[in-house]
């Protein structure tokens, strides 16, 4: 039995009234024990994975300026001039595969910052950054990306979209595996940070990550250096989210994984890395919609670049 998703999802909500559905022969003729249990078994599942904002996160600061909407299907952050929004996941991650729709905020968002993120705690904690730099209405969006291990980061890298993030929602995912990690957009690699421990080089594989996401003024330094302000008569400013989905390792507070008894069932994104198609899509991205890359930067590593640049 298989169902495409609309309809899986549709048969899910059907499920919920069970008895009723049974209890009608003319609605239901013929069916199996079997194939409603398989269907019972299969949307919780799905309720498990697909993600819903009030199970899956807390909202932590922005005096209700974050929102949780459509029976939990919907999250919008907002900013104005007083502040900003944000929140963060009920769980701790260690490696996963996490999806997130967003959709970023439209017209003039020069001076604002939407930031998406894993991150641990502490000095030296591990991070893996989405961060989207608003700019002048007309001007592109620029997507940041950065990779911190043992509390260092500088591995900036930005880029250009080749669609205007505002008019509609676009998936940003994050593969984390102990083997690479990898940033998406809308299925399309553009940027892989692979572990290269073997020569000397930290990967963030021991520290267990919780997802946040905030929207906040940073007109000091996210548009154009800091040259173009917030422009406040615009406020406010609103970023909104769905379609979380997390295939992850859930870390728990007696300092287990998920994964660690159960590595064969469904977590073949542990051993996933980037093809030759990926690899290509990869190329094609940095070529044409890359704007900084740290691993060219000479004026900022005039004594060499950092070692990751030249090995991976």
């Amino acid at each position: 039995m298989h169902f495409t998703p609309p309809t899986f999802i549709f048969l899910c909500h059907l499920s919920q009234n069970l008895k009723l559905v049974m209890a009608s022969p003319s609605t239901f003729v013929a069916t199996k024990n079997m194939a409603m249990v398989f269907l019972l078994s299969s949307c919780l599942l799905l309720a498990a994975s697909a993600g819903n904002f009030y199970q899956d996160f807390d909202i932590t600061w922005g005096d209700g300026r974050a929102k949780i909407l459509n029976n939990g299907q919907l999250l919008t952050l907002s900013l104005d001039k007083t502040s900003g929004s944000g929140f963060k996941s009920k769980k701790e991650y260690l490696f996963g595969k996490i999806d997130m729709q967003l959709k970023l905020v439209p017209g003039n968002s020069a001076g604002t910052v939407t930031a998406y993120y894993l991150s641990s705690l502490g000095s030296a904690h591990d991070e893996i950054d989405f961060e989207f730099l608003g700019n002048l209405s007309g001007d592109p969006y620029i997507l940041h990306t950065n990779v911190f291990t043992q509390g260092k980061g500088n591995r900036e890298q930005q880029f250009y979209l080749w669609f205007d993030p505002t008019k509609d929602f676009h998936t940003y995912s994050i593969l984390w595996n102990p083997q690479t990690i990898i940033f998406s957009v809308d299925g399309t690699p553009i940027r892989e940070f692979k572990n290269l421990e073997s020569k000397g080089i930290p990967f963030p594989k021991k520290q267990p990550m919780s997802i946040y996401s905030s929207l906040w003024n940073a007109d000091d330094w996210a548009t154009r250096g800091g040259l173009v302000k917030t422009d406040w008569s615009q406020a406010p400013f609103t970023a909104s989210y769905r379609n979380f989905n997390a295939q992850a390792c859930v870390w728990s507070t007696a300092g287990s994984s998920s994964c660690s008894s159960n590595k064969s069932s469904g977590n073949s994104w542990l051993a996933e890395s980037l093809d030759a198609t990926g690899q290509e899509k990869i190329k094609w991205v940095q070529k044409n919609y890359m704007i900084y890359n740290y691993c060219t930067d000479i004026k900022r590593f005039p004594q060499g670049f950092p070692p990751e640049c030249s090995l991976s």
